[in-house]
């Protein structure tokens, strides 16, 4: 079991308490914890989501962008999420991750609001633990909801001078603010206070997703061939509560 974790932050009096993880320590993917999309992606993925490209091998989730034609699709890869089976509200949340690079590739870390069905997207909020596009070294934390007119975004991005090796992505969340750090290290904050900005949806529990997404508005429609197949690497995601 991982230990408890002070907190990043010095100057905040709590200690963070473990209370759900995969380790990915079997041999498949807990489909007691997670559950498999089906289906191609939105904002002009090229990819066809499928159980099949998440595999369990040697303590790691590895998720793997294919060049094969499913579903009306030329790629295909996966996308998981723990909606009504693990949420956070408030907390650590966490996942030591190896990205893949290569023009096209889009891995995320990310959460919604659980209540998604009943109020869709962006009203339920949304909070991007770690983007990443291409081979950039870059690294985008950001959150989406409804400003009161429509969507709003408000994030930021720091370097990594090895995106490609194994980095720790997490966000530390309280009823005052977001906070985003990779390997510990803070990189931006945003104020959810007192609801400011209409960002009531960040008061409410979130669920988890994981996904590679092949080609997009995001990194672009072009996708090189010779970086696939290619694999995102999960060591595991940790959730702690503040006590």
């Amino acid at each position: 079991m991982p230990p408890d974790k002070k907190p990043v932050t010095p100057d905040t009096p709590v200690i963070y308490k473990l209370v759900w993880s995969d380790e990915f320590s079997g041999t498949a993917v807990d489909t007691s914890q997670w559950n498999m999309e089906t289906g191609t992606g939105v904002n002009n993925e090229k990819e066809y989501y499928q159980a099949a490209n998440a595999t369990v091998e040697n303590g790691n989730l590895v998720i793997t962008a294919k060049q094969e034609f499913v579903g009306g699709a030329s790629y295909t890869s996966a996308r998981m999420n723990t909606l009504n089976k693990v949420s956070a509200k408030y907390g650590r949340i966490e996942a030591r991750i190896k990205l893949p690079l290569g023009n096209g590739l889009w891995p995320a870390f990310w959460m919604m609001g659980s209540n998604i069905k009943a109020l869709s997207w962006p009203n339920c909020g949304e909070i991007d633990i770690m983007e990443h596009i291409n081979a950039d070294d870059l690294i985008y934390g950001t959150i989406h909801w409804n400003g009161g007119g429509g969507h709003v975004q408000y994030g930021d991005k720091t370097t990594t001078a090895t995106p490609g090796d194994y980095h720790l992505y997490a966000v530390e969340w309280n009823e005052k603010e977001i906070r985003w750090y990779v390997d510990d290290k803070q990189f931006v904050t945003a104020n959810i206070a007192a609801n400011i900005n209409n960002t009531g949806a960040f008061h409410l529990p979130f669920f988890i997703l994981l996904n590679l997404a092949v080609a997009g508005d995001f990194p672009g429609q072009t996708v090189d061939q010779g970086k696939l197949p290619a694999k995102m690497y999960v060591d595991y995601v940790r959730v702690y509560k503040a006590q």
